[in-house]
């Protein structure tokens, strides 16, 4: 199912977070979402998952969705698997199958060796993947990923874009982030936003130079 914004305005007090934005991302697309902080992307996305409402606008999204937040909370003392069959369980999923689920999404995203591991013992890269399996319980239709590189070392990077862009194979994607490098690897399309406006909108492998298209989007903020 595609995701449908129309003329989305979302304000705080007197502070308009987003103007007038206008999307449509059709299922099975990877949409990077750029822009300097202060820029609206974790309102949208906030909004996209129910969290907030809009001011006006309507917002069409699949039933089933996936998140990722940038700070990826996490229950440290449980087990890999124990905290993945709870969030099932959580999630609604049906208890004859929680365990077969979680047991594929472990071998998805990289995690057998790990899975009798406290998450505390985790490395960085390892606990970004526990966070990737859970957003993926339920086999959501569009999984939304805030900032889901910060802190990985360069292997782990490798590892988890290869990962992300494989997602993006059978669901919608909308990955916020900061780091061109990645919307250039794991994206096929580019939206800027600055100032609770979309500034740019275009395919990946039509941008020549997608830091001049930033800096012209965005006036050189960051």
């Amino acid at each position: 199912m595609a995701v449908n914004i129309e003329h989305i305005d979302k304000s705080f007090g007197a502070q308009q977070v987003l103007k007038d934005v206008t999307l449509e991302i059709p299922e099975g697309q990877v949409l990077g979402l750029l822009g300097p902080n202060g820029a609206g992307k974790s309102t949208l996305m906030k909004i996209l998952i129910g969290l907030w409402k809009a001011d006006s606008g309507s917002v069409q999204v699949p039933e089933r969705i996936g998140y990722l937040p940038e700070n990826n909370p996490l229950y440290e003392e449980m087990y890999v698997v124990e905290y993945l069959q709870f969030m099932a369980e959580m999630t609604g999923i049906q208890p004859s199958a929680i365990s077969s689920q979680t047991d594929d999404l472990i071998e998805r995203v990289g995690l057998t060796p790990e899975r009798h591991k406290h998450i505390r013992e985790l490395s960085k890269g390892y606990r970004q993947r526990v966070g990737l399996a859970q957003a993926l319980l339920g086999d959501p239709q569009l999984l939304i990923l805030d900032e889901p590189t910060t802190g990985l070392d360069p292997n782990q990077l490798v590892e988890i874009r290869a990962l992300i862009r494989s997602l993006g194979k059978d669901r919608t994607v909308i990955l916020s982030t900061h780091i061109m490098q990645e919307v250039r690897e794991m994206c096929d399309r580019v939206v800027i936003l600055d100032h609770g406006q979309i500034k740019a909108d275009q395919p990946i492998n039509e941008i020549k130079d997608l830091e001049q298209l930033f800096i012209d989007s965005t006036h050189g903020r960051i």
